[in-house]
């Protein structure tokens, strides 16, 4: 699959709702080896999927392709 064809994807509802449960997966992964450890690199990757986990959703809400 070439990244086109994955960018095509990304830009449908269901690319974006796929995309958003990938990050929200990967930023509930970081927050639970941030909060033991407290490593600021882990919060900070926690924080960053969570900012694309809320992107991802709100270009689903707000208009995509079908």
């Amino acid at each position: 699959m070439s990244m086109q064809a994955i960018d095509r994807f990304h830009r449908k509802r269901l690319g974006y709702l796929l995309f958003g449960l990938v990050e929200l997966a990967l930023g509930l992964a970081f927050a639970n080896l941030a909060i033991p450890s407290g490593d600021w690199w882990e919060w900070l990757l926690s924080f960053v999927c969570f900012f694309g986990l809320i992107q991802n959703f709100g270009r689903m809400i707000v208009g995509a392709k079908k």
